[in-house]
C-alpha cells in the first residue's frame, strides 16, 4: 500500500444500515468489503450477527467473514493484520476496499494506525482473573482496571469480562498499562470516514425489528446446535449479544421471553457504547442520516473525494510548476 491509496470507511450503530449502503457504494465503485466486526469472523454464527446473506457475498467480494472457527481466538493484533492484508489484495486488484462495520476498536485501529501489543496469552493469570471476577463480581474486576489503566478501563464495558482480563493481563505482564503501549503510525492509506445514523427512537425501533427477525429465522435453533456441536458457552465467541442470551435459555436458567427481553436491553447498551468511539462531533467523520435516497448523496461525495484525491496526487507527482 501507498499513502495515496483510498479506502472508505462505513461506520455507525448496530442495525441503522450500514450492509445496505456498502453493498450498493461497492456495487456502483468498483469496490470490495472488509468486513470490521469482531462476530462475523466465526463460521455457524449467522442469524445472531445479522451476517451479510450468502446472496449480498456473491454479488460483491467480502473478506473477514467465516475465517475462524467459534473456538478460535483472534486478537486485535491479529484482526488488524488480517484487515490490512485485504485491503493491500483489494488495492492491487485496482479495486476500491470498504471497511464496515461496529466495532469501534478495530475500527480506529485500522483507520489510526495502531500498533497493538502482541502477547500471548497466560492461562494461568486468566484463570486467575476470571476466578475474581466469580467471586467478587465483574464490578470489582473493572475496579483493577481503573486502578492500573483508567483511559482503557474508560473504554471497557464492566461486563465484558474478556477483555478486562486481557488489559489486567497486558498490565501484568509488561508493567504498563495497555492504553501506553498502543504506538501509533500513519496508516499506508488515505481514508474517508462516512458515518450512518438516526434517531434513537427510530434506531431502537430497528433494533427491535432486526432481533425479531433473527429470532424469527431460527436463532435459538442455532446457538442450540452450537452447544451440541461441543461449544462451551463460555466461548468469547459465544458472549456475542443474542448468543449468551439464548445459551441461559437453553441451559434452563430463564424463560425465552426474558432472554429476548434481556436481548433487547443489552443491544441498546450496546448501541450507546458504539457512540463512545465515534461521536458526532468528530471532525474527521461526515455524517449522513439514514434515509430513502442516501445511497446516491453519499456516492457524490465519493466520488468527488476520489476526484480530489487523485488531483492532489498528480500535483505532488509533478511538483511545484517553474515559472
Amino acid at each position: 500500500m501507498t499513502p495515496d491509496q483510498p479506502v472508505i470507511a462505513i461506520l455507525g450503530p448496530t442495525a441503522v444500515g450500514k450492509t445496505e449502503l456498502s453493498l450498493c457504494l461497492a456495487e456502483r465503485l468498483n469496490g470490495e468489503i472488509v468486513s470490521v466486526d469482531s462476530r462475523l469472523i466465526y463460521r455457524g454464527m449467522n442469524i445472531g450477527t445479522a451476517k451479510p446473506s450468502d446472496a449480498e457475498r456473491s454479488g460483491i467480494p467480502h473478506h473477514l467473514i467465516d475465517v475462524a472457527e467459534p473456538d478460535e481466538s483472534w486478537s486485535l493484533a491479529t484482526f488488524r493484520e488480517a484487515a490490512l492484508r485485504a485491503i493491500a489484495a483489494i488495492h492491487g486488484r485496482g479495486r476500491l476496499p470498504f471497511l464496515v462495520g461496529g466495532t469501534g476498536q478495530y475500527l480506529t485501529a485500522i483507520l489510526e494506525g495502531w500498533s497493538p501489543p502482541v502477547l500471548p496469552a497466560d492461562r494461568a493469570l486468566r484463570r486467575e482473573l476470571e476466578s475474581f471476577a466469580a467471586e467478587h463480581g465483574v464490578e470489582a474486576l473493572h475496579r483493577r482496571l481503573q486502578q492500573v489503566d483508567p483511559e482503557t478501563a474508560s473504554r471497557i464495558d464492566a461486563r465484558n469480562v474478556r477483555r478486562v482480563v486481557r488489559a489486567l493481563e497486558i498490565c501484568t505482564l509488561t508493567a504498563l498499562p495497555a492504553s501506553r503501549q498502543r504506538a501509533k503510525s500513519a496508516p499506508a492509506f488515505r481514508s474517508l470516514w462516512l458515518g450512518l445514523t438516526l434517531p434513537r427512537r427510530e434506531l431502537y425501533a430497528r433494533v427491535d425489528a432486526r432481533i425479531d427477525a433473527m429470532l424469527a429465522a431460527g436463532l435459538v435453533d442455532e446457538v442450540r446446535g452450537l452447544l451440541v456441536g461441543g461449544l462451551s458457552p463460555d466461548l468469547p465467541s459465544m458472549s456475542a449479544i443474542g448468543y449468551r442470551q439464548i445459551a441461559e435459555h437453553l441451559r434452563g436458567e430463564t424463560s425465552l421471553e426474558e432472554a429476548v427481553r434481556r436481548i433487547r436491553r443489552v443491544t441498546r447498551q450496546f448501541v450507546r457504547r458504539q457512540a463512545n468511539w465515534f461521536k458526532p462531533d468528530d471532525p474527521r467523520i461526515r455524517w449522513f442520516v439514514r434515509q430513502p435516497g442516501i445511497e446516491d448523496e453519499v456516492e457524490r461525495l465519493v466520488r468527488d473525494w476520489l476526484g480530489a484525491e487523485e488531483t492532489q496526487q498528480k500535483g505532488r507527482v509533478r511538483g511545484p510548476s517553474s515559472g
